[in-house]
C-alpha cells in the first residue's frame, strides 16, 4: 500500500506540537492546535494549485507545499521561549516570545486566506476550519497582547506582505510555499525588530553582539532589492556595471551600515570588533584554526573542478562529496560550542554576510569573478537548487547557525539552560551535521529498506538517531557545562521525531530539521 509522505510528515509535526501542549497546557498551546488542523487542510489546496499551475508564483518543483511544517515552527518557537523566559523572571522577553507566537500564527493565517481565495471552486469545508482556527487565535490575540504589541505583529504582517511580493517576482522556483512563510517572515520579524529598536535608542540594551545580525540581515536585503530592481534596466555583466555595484556595496556597508550599527553598540564597529577578536589567545587560536578549515573547503572545491574539466562536462559531486562540507562545518562549530560561543555567534554571521554578497556576485555576474563563481559552484547544484539562486551552501550555514542565534541568553542566567536545554546551542549540528550527513552517507551507500513513499531508507534513520545519541555523549566528555539531569529518555525522543521528519519531508531540511530540535530541546 503507497503511504502519502505529507501525510507521515504531517504526524512528526502534530507529535510535536501535542509535545509542546503537553509542556505548556495554555491558550496558545490550544491555538497552536488549531493551527495544525488548519494548516493540514490548507495544504492539500496549496498542494492543488502547484500541481495545476494555478498558484500566483512560480514555486520550486518537485516539492509539496510544506505549509504544515512551516507554519508550526515560529508559533512553536515562540511558545518554548516564553516558558524558559518565565521561568527565569524575564518578563520582557515572556512578552516578546508572545509576540513571536502570534506573528507566526497570523503569517500562516495569511497564506491560508491567499491560497483559499485563489482556489476553484471555493473549499468550504476548509473555509469554515480556517475561520473556527482564526476566531480561535484573535480571541486569544485580544486577550493576551497589549494594543502596542498587536500593532508590532500588525507591521510585521505588513512587511511579510510587500517582502514576499518582492522575493517571488524576482526569485521564481527558489522556495515552496512554506519555505517562503519561514524565510520571509523570520527576515520580516528582524526587519521589524530593527526598526522599532532604532528608533528607542534609548531603551537599547543588552549584548552588542546580539545587534550584527538584524544590521547584516537588513543590509544584505537592500541590496539584493536594490540591484535586483536595478539590473533589470541594465546589463549587469559590464565592468561599468560591476564598479558600480561595488562602489555601492562599499557605500552601504560604510556609509549606512557601520554607523547604524555604532548606534547600538555605542563604539565604531571596526575598533569594537578588533578588541573582540584579540581579547585573548584561545580566540586568536579559533581564528587560525577557522581558517585553515575555510582553506580545506576551498581545496575540496577546487579539486572536485578539476575532476569535472579533466573528465565529463556533465559530472556534478555525489552525495558523500557534498556531506564533506556537512563534516568540515561541524569541525568548524564543535570547537566554537565548547570554547566561545560568542565568537562563534559573530564569526558565523560574518560568515553570512560574505556567503550572500558572493551569491550576489554569481547571479549578477559581477565581474572580476562573478563567471568564475557559476562555474565552480554549478557543480554542487541539487534538484533542490532550480531558481536562479544557489541556497544549498546557505541553508547548510543558517541550519547551524539558527540554535546559536535564537539561544534565549537573557532568560539563562549562568548562560547555559538545565536538562536537555544544555544540548540546544548543538541543535544544529546534531540535526544537520551528524544526523543528516549520517543518514545521507549510510542510506545512499548501505540502505536497502526504504520507508513507504520516499526514496530514504531506515538504515539510514536507523544510522541518524544513532550517531546523535553518540554525538550527544561526546559533548557531556568534552563540554563540562552540560548537565542533562535524567533527560536522555527525552533527547532520544526528539533526535527519532527529527530523524523521522528528515525522512519524509520535502522542504529545505537543513532549515527545518534544526528548528524542530531545537524546540524539543528547550522544553
Amino acid at each position: 500500500m503507497q503511504i502519502n509522505p505529507v501525510y507521515v510528515e504531517s504526524s512528526v509535526v502534530l507529535a510535536v506540537v501535542l509535545c509542546v501542549h503537553m509542556a505548556l497546557w495554555n491558550q496558545h498551546s490550544w491555538c497552536s492546535i488549531a493551527l495544525f488542523i488548519q494548516a493540514f487542510y490548507v495544504q492539500h489546496k496549496w498542494d492543488r494549485l502547484l500541481r495545476s499551475g494555478s498558484a500566483v508564483f512560480q514555486f520550486r518543483p518537485a516539492a509539496n507545499s510544506g505549509i504544515v511544517p512551516a507554519s508550526m515552527v515560529m508559533p512553536l518557537l515562540g511558545l518554548a521561549l516564553r516558558e524558559k523566559c518565565s521561568a527565569s523572571g524575564n518578563v520582557y522577553f515572556e512578552r516578546f516570545s508572545m509576540v513571536i507566537t502570534i506573528t507566526g500564527m497570523m503569517l500562516a493565517l495569511f497564506l491560508s486566506l491567499i491560497a483559499l481565495g485563489i482556489t476553484r471552486p471555493v473549499p468550504t469545508n476548509t473555509c469554515v476550519i480556517a475561520g473556527m482556527s482564526g476566531s480561535a487565535i484573535l480571541y486569544t490575540t485580544k486577550q493576551t497582547l497589549t494594543v502596542s504589541e498587536v500593532i508590532e505583529v500588525l507591521e510585521v504582517l505588513l512587511i511579510f506582505v510587500y517582502l514576499s511580493l518582492i522575493v517571488l517576482y524576482l526569485l521564481p522556483r527558489c522556495f515552496t510555499p512554506g519555505e517562503a512563510l519561514l524565510i520571509v517572515g523570520g527576515i520580516s520579524l528582524i526587519v521589524n525588530q530593527l526598526i522599532k529598536r532604532s528608533l528607542n535608542l534609548a531603551e537599547v540594551k543588552g549584548d552588542p553582539v546580539n545587534y550584527f545580525l538584524p544590521v547584516v540581515v537588513v543590509g544584505s536585503l537592500l541590496l539584493g532589492v536594490f540591484f535586483a530592481l536595478l539590473f533589470c534596466f541594465m546589463e549587469s555583466e559590464t565592468w561599468v556595471s560591476s564598479l558600480f555595484f561595488h562602489m555601492m556595496t562599499a557605500v552601504l556597508g560604510l556609509g549606512i551600515l557601520m554607523p547604524w550599527l555604532s548606534l547600538f553598540i555605542g563604539r565604531h564597529p571596526i575598533m569594537w570588533l578588533l578588541d573582540f577578536l584579540t581579547l585573548n589567545d584561545r580566540r586568536l587560536c579559533l581564528l587560525g584554526y577557522w581558517v585553515f578549515l575555510s582553506v580545506v573547503a576551498t581545496c575540496v572545491v577546487l579539486h572536485q573542478n578539476y575532476q569535472r574539466q579533466s573528465g565529463s562536462k556533465k559530472h556534478q559531486a555525489s552525495t558523500v562529496v557534498r556531506k564533506y562540507f556537512h563534516l568540515i562545518v561541524v569541525a568548524t562549530y564543535i570547537p566554537g560550542l565548547i570554547y566561545d560561543r560568542q565568537l562563534l555567534h559573530v564569526a558565523s554571521v560574518g560568515c553570512l554576510a560574505v556567503f550572500l554578497f558572493l551569491e550576489y556576485v554569481r547571479y549578477f555576474r559581477i565581474r572580476p569573478v562573478g563567471q568564475l563563481l557559476r562555474q565552480v559552484l554549478t557543480l554542487f547544484l541539487d534538484e533542490r537548487d532550480s531558481g536562479p539562486l544557489i541556497l544549498t551552501h546557505i541553508y547548510l550555514l543558517l541550519g547551524m547557525s539558527l540554535p546559536i542565534w535564537l539561544f534565549p541568553g537573557p532568560c539563562a542566567p549562568k548562560g547555559v539552560l538545565p536538562g536537555a536545554g544544555g544540548l540546544v546551542p548543538y541543535a544544529g549540528v546534531l540535526a544537520v551535521g551528524v544526523g543528516d550527513t549520517v543518514a545521507s552517507v549510510f542510506g545512499s551507500t548501505m540502505g536497502e529498506i526504504r520507508w513507504p513513499g520516499t526514496k530514504k531508507t531506515m538504515e539510514g534513520t536507523a544510522t541518524s538517531v544513532f550517531a546523535q545519541i553518540i554525538a550527544v555523549a561526546m559533548f557531556l566528555i568534552f563540554d563540562g557545562s552540560i548537565n542533562l539531569n535524567s533527560t536522555y529518555s527525552w533527547i532520544v525522543g526528539s533526535v527519532t521525531l527529527v530523524a523521522m521528519l528528515e525522512a519524509y519531508t520535502s522542504q529545505i531540511d537543513n532549515l527545518l530539521l534544526p528548528l524542530y530540535l531545537f524546540i524539543l530541546l528547550l522544553l
